[in-house]
């Protein structure tokens, strides 16, 4: 059932990015404009989490507190070692006390060696929660073995405490402090701890809805744990895990395995994973923090996935605010990741947002802090919103599972486009690509800043690369056709391995390796043949090489490029609004459309 939901989500992924590159490729700047932007509506539309969520079963109508009448409430009072019961539907045996019919029950009170069971097949059972603490040591401190739905209800103003046995057996379905075999909801204002020290902390075998309420779990292995889906639609959820955070494992039915943030606060330390979808992933609202695997300081093990935010098909985040600093990779999926309105900060020991198929960026913020890698993907687009990448290695890297990381000082005189857009570089060219049609784009690499291993195009937006230093590296590495229609590029970097867009790109552009690399902090103006600044540059580090493109470079034309003078205005990346020359001195000569004399030129892969 996975795999063809994987293979229907691989063949969304093929399509878009299809899509994508041929409206990049159209006749004309205004038309590809125009074929782009009706290509990035229907890719929001296909990969919306409205529409990823109507795709998935129907979550459970959640028994609201709103819905309790007193007069049908049957009060259980717990009295240390056993409980009193005032009322039908609940029987007390020694410290266990067992509901078996629908209804509502109020627990109030201290159990110290029993437990509440639930066997009411089918039935619908309210549990209010009204100052209790319950521990057991011999399995769960509630277990609703046969239920339809169990509603903890979270008494306002109480302060609630489950705690389970520290030892179930390997084989044992009732397995941690809080569990439902049907579906679980959690609402009230009232506050819940919940100590797992056998195995999970919170558990259904159906679905889980956190509609409200205050709840603090710690584990030993997972902490919340939904099959069919975990919901977190208000509230606040801190979770501390030896496994995974929050986690919904159906790996049987091809529309449950998820989970959805949708408001609330999420706060997840984990050893394992922090959010683990066996299918899809989506964020909508609220607030989420995740630290997984010791963080991005620590160096990814081979036997624990300790990723920070994880989905098996496909992941959104298309609103609200997420924080992930994560051993591994901070934002993944086996099939897509589309961001929409979400501001995302990601700290990663690993890639900072990975996908199998295609990442998506269509608004909000990504804000990657630390990261070997910052995006990876089979194909890459961004067509709306600000991001920002620092990472070890590469910056954006576009490469399919199988492409070899290939290293080559091969030269090609036109640059990683090559004669007429061609490959370049002689290196192999992968069904992969990177495609910028609007938004923001800044990155700080210390490998490959803007990397393909197949083709790249950029036909709007403002891009910035600040690339590596070394000359085994480049600003810009593409092994295919790098083309540019729109929008503004400036890549600075080091001149071992310099590549620039196609001749026959339909926007002018400009290449130019310097004499000697420049320091961090040097102005960098480039200049028409009138004398007008068309760009002002401050770099952030030593740089030898710059290219450039916007719609003020004309094909043909010469350039000199300056250091000195001053940037103003507002800066993306360096990148400044508006320079002048004052005593700048004149440093290099660019012909636009032409490679610079001196320098390495060609196409070389990402791993």
């Amino acid at each position: 059932m996975r795999l063809r939901k994987r293979f229907a989500a691989a063949i969304t992924s093929a399509i878009l990015a299809t899509a994508a590159l041929a409206a990049c490729g159209d006749g004309s700047t205004s038309t590809a404009a125009t074929s782009v932007a009706q290509t990035s509506v229907a890719a929001t539309s296909a990969l919306s989490a409205a529409a990823v969520l109507a795709a998935n079963t129907d979550v459970h109508a959640t028994a609201d507190s709103a819905t309790v009448t007193e007069s049908e409430v049957v009060d259980i009072k717990l009295t240390g070692t056993s409980a009193t019961v005032d009322g039908d539907g609940a029987k007390v045996d020694g410290g266990t006390v067992t509901i078996t019919a629908a209804g509502t029950y109020r627990l109030s009170g201290t159990l110290s060696a029993g437990q509440i069971v639930v066997t009411a097949p089918d039935a619908t059972v309210r549990l209010i929660l009204n100052g209790v603490t319950i521990t057991s040591t011999s399995s769960a401190a509630i277990a609703a073995t046969e239920i339809g739905e169990l509603a903890v209800i979270l008494a306002d103003g109480t302060t609630n405490t489950l705690t389970d046995t520290t030892t179930y057996a390997e084989d044992a379905d009732v397995n941690a402090a809080l569990f439902s075999a049907g579906d679980l909801t959690i609402t009230g204002a009232g506050a819940l701890t919940v100590h797992g020290k056998g195995n999970d902390g919170i558990a259904s075998k159906d679905g889980l809805v956190v509609a409200s309420g205050t709840i603090t779990v710690d584990a030993v292995d997972d902490g919340v744990r939904g099959k069919d889906y975990v919901v977190v639609n208000d509230g606040k959820l801190t979770v501390t895990s030896g496994g995974d955070g929050v986690k919904a494992d159906n790996d049987t039915d091809a529309d449950a395995g998820f989970i959805s943030i949708a408001g609330g606060t999420v706060s997840v330390t984990s050893a394992g994973d922090g959010l683990d979808a066996y299918t899809d992933l989506v964020m909508t609202g609220g607030t989420m923090t995740v630290a997984s695997g010791g963080g991005h300081t620590t160096k990814p093990g081979d036997t624990v996935s300790t990723k920070g935010l994880k989905s098996g098909i496909t992941t959104v985040l298309e609103g609200g605010t997420a924080n992930v600093d994560s051993s591994d990779d901070a934002v993944h999926s086996d099939g897509t990741v589309h961001l929409v309105s979400t501001a995302l900060t990601a700290a990663s020991g690993d890639d900072a947002v990975h996908a199998e198929q295609t990442l998506q960026v269509d608004g909000g913020t990504v804000d990657v802090t630390a990261s070997v890698e910052g995006l990876e993907a089979k194909d890459i687009v961004i067509n709306a919103g600000s991001v920002q990448v620092v990472s070890s290695d590469d910056g954006v890297n576009a490469s399919a599972a199988d492409t070899a990381d290939t290293d080559s000082a091969a030269t090609d005189a036109d640059g990683g486009g090559g004669p007429g857009g061609g490959p370049g570089g002689g290196e192999s060219v992968a069904d992969v690509s990177v495609t910028v049609t609007g938004g923001t784009l800044v990155i700080n690499s210390g490998g490959d800043g803007l990397d393909s291993n197949g083709n790249a195009s950029i036909t709007g937006g403002t891009v910035v690369v600040n690339g590596p230093e070394q000359n085994g590296n480049g600003a810009l590495d593409v092994n295919g056709t790098f083309e540019i229609s729109g929008g503004v590029l400036l890549a600075a970097g080091s001149s071992g391995m310099v590549v620039a867009p196609a001749t026959d790109s339909k926007q002018g552009w400009l290449s130019a390796t310097l004499d000697s690399a420049l320091p961090a902090g040097t102005t960098v103006q480039i200049v028409d043949a009138d004398g007008k600044v068309v760009a002002s540059f401050v770099t952030s580090k030593q740089a030898q090489n710059i290219v450039y493109s916007s719609s003020a470079i004309t094909t043909g034309a010469e350039y000199q490029i300056y250091t000195g003078g001053t940037a103003s205005g507002d800066s993306v990346g360096g990148l400044a609004a508006s320079g002048s020359l004052g005593s700048a001195a004149a440093v290099a000569t660019a012909t636009a459309g032409e490679a610079p004399a001196g320098g390495g030129f060609g196409g070389r892969g990402g791993r």
